[in-house]
């Protein structure tokens, strides 16, 4: 799929302000994706830099971010688990979440991903109110008292994915030279 073809697709039955978060949604989960075309499970499990990073657990991350801004759209602050709060076990899963695992392949990595992502969009067209404001769970990376808008979390996501899409490309160039844009 393109990025003209997949921007068309979630475009349908949309236009303004909506359309235009869904079309930049879809051209980064676009070129996020293009980066493990032709991939093996075992190439996108390589690290291909001093990082724990490789292409399947980044596309894993992507998808367990993107669903937690979701989740925070509709149950604000609650959704959110409290970083002060993380046990060994759930920063072990953290840590999971960027690394493919024995068993996972990158079909399934990047089918969840494709359920994540239809399911924001569903949300992106039938949210009632894009100014609806939550405040964000305290956090060292978070100023305190501070409050997201649904079209803030959005943004949030888009540009989380664009930078991902970025790593997600020099993996890739790292492993075998190919390009995401190429």
């Amino acid at each position: 799929m393109t990025v003209s073809e997949s921007n068309t697709s979630v475009l349908t039955t949309l236009t303004g302000e909506r359309a235009d978060l869904l079309a930049a949604l879809a051209k980064n989960r676009f070129f996020l994706r293009n980066t493990a075309r032709g991939l093996t499970d075992e190439q996108a499990a390589v690290r291909t830099t001093v990082s724990e990073l490789c292409l399947g657990g980044l596309i894993k991350h992507v998808t367990a971010v993107e669903r937690g801004w979701a989740a925070f759209i509709v149950e604000g602050a609650a959704a959110i688990e409290d970083p002060a709060a993380e046990t060994e076990r759930g920063r072990k899963e953290r840590e999971d979440g960027f690394r493919m695992l024995p068993g996972e392949t990158l079909e399934g990595v990047l089918g969840a991903y494709e359920e994540a992502a239809r399911a924001t969009d569903e949300l992106v067209r039938t949210v009632p109110d894009l100014d609806r404001t939550w405040p964000l769970p305290e956090a060292p990376w978070t100023e305190p008292g501070a409050a997201w808008s649904v079209r803030g979390v959005l943004l949030h996501i888009i540009a989380e994915t664009a930078q991902h899409a970025g790593h997600a490309d020099i993996l890739r160039e790292s492993l075998d030279g190919a390009q995401s844009m190429a």
